[in-house]
């Protein structure tokens, strides 16, 4: 098989309801694609038939590879994805699918091209977003800005859960990523930014799905203490270029 020329990173934790229309949405869209692709799905941690019903998939979904974590956390699945893939582009994206499938190719070349990190904003000129509730707008705005002021100027929506990393970037950041929970994003961007990776936000359509896995107080409540751990790794060296 040729190199993949993008590889979609699908990170699942009791996902057994919402994968299957994901993977049917995903296998239509790549039909009709020109490139060759691949999907890696990283299962971890669940107690339901996630496994299962990915690896049901396996020879009937071309490019499709399964993978299984014991422990739990998206941004352990997801860097489990990003190092597992072969891809010149590394897309990762929910399972949830909050923002239609086709437009995943605004991401890439040729619709986007000279970039190292492509990120989803939910904030950029264009955006839209669809059916959230105030309080968790507000919210996120209020976590967003935190963000920036502590870690990642310039950048109006961190944690949209659509990335996509050029094979060489994604290698060298998430083989020295170590957050393994909702925070991954913050960090991850954090060395693209500090070692002069390009990083455009791509304005998408997104809707809000009621049975979303972030919990408000809790979560937000743990990125903040990530953030203070991001910073404090940085004074200490941890994100110091590798030569």
């Amino acid at each position: 098989m040729s190199v993949p020329f993008l590889s979609i990173i699908i990170p699942a934790h009791n996902e057994e309801n919402r994968l299957p229309k994901t993977l049917h949405e995903m296998e239509g869209f790549l039909v009709t694609q020109p490139y060759v692709a691949e999907i890696v799905i990283v299962e971890n941690g669940s107690v339901d038939h996630t496994l299962q019903i990915a690896q049901s998939f396996e020879g009937r979904l071309p490019g499709l590879r399964v993978f299984h974590e014991d422990l739990s956390g998206k941004g352990r699945a997801v860097q489990r994805g990003m190092l597992e893939s072969h891809g010149e582009y590394r897309f990762f994206c929910d399972v949830d699918f909050s923002m239609p499938v086709s437009e995943i190719n605004r991401f890439i070349p040729p619709l986007l091209e000279g970039v190292d990190v492509a990120i989803a904003s939910r904030e950029a000129p264009g955006a839209i977003r669809y059916n959230e509730p105030v309080q968790r707008h507000l919210a996120g705005r209020v976590f967003n800005t935190l963000v920036r002021l502590a870690a990642l100027p310039g950048l109006q929506d961190t944690q949209c859960g659509f990335k996509c990393f050029r094979a060489p970037v994604a290698e060298e950041i998430f083989n020295r990523q170590t957050m393994m929970g909702w925070s991954f994003d913050v960090e991850v961007l954090f060395m693209a930014q500090r070692w002069g990776y390009r990083i455009v936000e791509v304005p998408i359509p997104w809707y809000f799905y009621s049975q979303s896995r972030v919990h408000l107080a809790r979560d937000a409540w743990q990125m903040v203490m990530d953030i203070i751990t991001i910073r404090r790794n940085n004074r200490h060296g941890l994100y110091d270029r590798q030569v």
